[in-house]
């Protein structure tokens, strides 16, 4: 009798996510064809994986500084020595399974340092990256709604500045894959997951005198969740193999923020097509469908509410204090600019960069662990646990 309730109560939920996935599904169709229908099944993925792993980078970071816990980290190094694994042969070829690919390669100077480093002050205000911004709202966390709309005005304002803080001093993007043969080029990219994972293990043990398991299985069903951190490491490596394969590039977040804000800003009579950043841009004219990044957030954000659902915990709760209110804002901003000026953010730089070998990921990382200290420190303030 209890079952049937619950499942009585989930049908409007459910259906509200068929209606969703068919809704985004056409208009996705219509716009670019099957390829993006599915680009909007892998967003599905992610955003269910996510969701129901707890997968984030901003409190596995902020526990692994403060606690020494280190879970959290240890499954993002096994997340990224799979995927580079799985992306370092087809880069180096170019072609996979027939189609032109490209990875995430950056310039590294000056504007992804400082963009990256607000990038991490935002992740531990907000409470959230990119990824964990879009599951969470999608799962049904109302202050992360307003992260959101904090992180597309951020992206949009950035878009307005970036020509300056791309004409900082740097160097051009270096790709493991591109200077070295395979062999060389897989012992290097191992060379810093080898420090992290052992470092991580050392301080943990240090710090709390055990050692977190990651692939511990809770015992519950695989579609309600929750799942183990690495099933999420496996499963996010997968998916964003199979985004090179279909978008013949790694997965990216925040662009798609941009283009909201932008087609956001013409809604309102303000055109960004003058602006350095948005000179030449297909995406800002055309139907918002047919941009890669954005369906895939619209895939996670469905995702994410479908993984809840399932678990019983769609819940929203508006009831938001002011100064976690505005750090959700605040936070929100931060991500959005930082991420513009570092060429992306804990997906499109850190996770597909180092995936792609490109060492930007490794200097956007170096540049966010000190904004994540500092942010950290900020949440009190703010009355953030």
């Amino acid at each position: 009798m209890i079952s049937s309730l619950t499942l009585s109560r989930k049908h409007p939920l459910l259906l509200f996510f068929a209606a969703a996935v068919l809704f985004v599904g056409f208009f996705a169709f219509e716009a670019a064809g099957l390829n993006q229908v599915l680009l909007l099944g892998v967003g599905l993925l992610l955003g269910l994986s996510l969701y129901h792993a707890a997968y984030g980078f901003s409190g596995a970071w902020r526990v692994f500084l403060s606690k020494g816990e280190g879970a959290g980290l240890r499954a993002q190094i096994v997340m990224l020595g799979l995927a580079v694994v799985l992306f370092f042969p087809a880069l180096s070829d170019g072609v996979l399974f027939g189609k032109a690919i490209s990875g995430s390669i950056a310039p590294m100077d000056l504007s992804l340092v400082a963009g990256a480093f607000m990038f991490g002050v935002g992740m531990q205000i907000a409470g959230a990256c990119a990824s964990g911004t879009l599951f969470t709202a999608g799962g049904g966390n109302a202050r992360m709604l307003f992260t959101l709309i904090g992180f597309i005005l951020g992206s949009l304002i950035a878009t307005h500045h970036i020509e300056w803080w791309w004409s900082l001093p740097g160097i051009p993007g270096l790709s493991l894959t591109r200077q070295f043969a395979l062999p060389t080029a897989f012992f290097l990219a191992f060379l810093p997951f080898a420090a992290i994972f052992g470092g991580a293990l050392w301080w943990e043990r240090r710090k709390t005198g055990a050692i977190a398991p990651i692939g511990k299985i809770p015992g519950k069903s695989f579609l309600k969740g929750p799942w183990p951190l690495l099933w999420a490491a496996l499963a996010l490596a997968g998916l964003n193999f199979a985004t090179l394969y279909l978008a013949g590039r790694p997965w990216g977040i925040t662009s798609g923020f941009a283009l909201w804000g932008a087609k956001g800003a013409l809604a309102v009579g303000i055109d960004p097509s003058q602006w350095w950043y948005w000179q030449g841009s297909r995406a800002l004219h055309k139907s918002v469908f047919f941009d890669i990044t954005s369906v895939m957030n619209f895939g996670i954000l469905i995702g994410a509410f479908l993984a809840a659902t399932l678990a019983g915990k769609f819940a929203p709760n508006f009831r938001i204090g002011a100064r976690p209110l505005i750090a959700a804002i605040l936070g929100g901003i931060l991500l959005g600019y930082g991420a513009r000026l570092a060429y992306g953010c804990n997906i499109g730089a850190f996770f597909s960069g180092v995936a792609s070998g490109s060492l930007h990921g490794w200097l956007w990382f170096a540049a966010a662990v000190p904004g994540n200290w500092l942010g950290a420190r900020l949440r009190p303030f703010f009355k953030l646990t």
